[in-house]
């Protein structure tokens, strides 16, 4: 059985109260498959935690990417079935 290795990347970018993450998913090849974004904003009545806005904005980056990677999934799998699949059968 051959191994295969995927790669995702998490970029943050914080500018004050705003964090941007952004999820990269390179292929064995160091191909780029496809990217996800996520954002978080500090409430300005919370304590100022980064971290926390770290881990908010790069769970929904690979939130999004996961989400993403499901419609492709969805799409190849119904190319190659004989009749329609239904979403999220797998």
């Amino acid at each position: 059985m051959e191994a295969k290795q995927w790669t995702v990347q998490v970029y943050l970018a914080e500018d004050g109260d705003d964090t941007h993450a952004r999820a990269v998913l390179s292929t064995q090849d160091g191909q780029e498959r496809m990217t996800g974004t996520g954002h978080a904003r500090r409430n300005p009545a919370d304590p100022s935690v980064p971290e926390i806005g770290d881990e908010l904005a790069a769970s929904r980056a690979l939130t999004n990417l996961a989400d993403q990677l499901a419609i492709v999934t969805q799409h190849d799998i119904t190319k190659v079935a004989d009749a329609p699949v239904p979403s999220r059968s797998w």
